[in-house]
């Protein structure tokens, strides 16, 4: 007999995708730090039960992983991601969007510009387009 690797549902699939986008945006800012990446995972905990109750939101994970990780960090650390676009002013945090939809990036809305995917971070730095 060949043994088949076991299969990875969808829904698996999209939480360790979410699991790893953010956690490149986390890395490429430096902010990792086994902390961190707790609330990647109480996110994840939490998005799979979301999502096991309204499966059609397998597509919205990502951004909602990248938002819930935001919070968190906004009430524990401070704002996260900072913008890499605006040189001048206040830093503030680059926002996600859609808030709720599939291909989420990240935002600056001073500038009004898509910064990065989710997971793209680490190569948006100073990008303005």
């Amino acid at each position: 007999m060949d043994p088949s690797p076991p299969r990875i549902s969808p829904l698996e699939q999209a939480l360790h995708a979410a699991r790893a986008l953010v956690l490149a945006d986390l890395a490429s800012g430096e902010v990792a730090a086994a902390d961190v990446v707790s609330l990647v995972e109480e996110s994840v905990t939490q998005r799979r039960w979301w999502v096991e109750q309204w499966p059609d939101g397998v597509a919205f994970v990502t951004g909602l992983v990248a938002q819930d990780v935001q919070d968190a960090l906004l009430e524990r650390h401070g704002r996260w991601p900072i913008c890499p676009v605006c040189g001048s002013g206040d830093p503030h945090a680059l926002e996600v969007e859609p808030e709720l939809g599939p291909d989420p990036h990240w935002v600056c809305h001073r500038a009004g510009v898509k910064v990065a995917a989710v997971g793209a971070l680490g190569s948006a730095s100073g990008r303005t387009s």
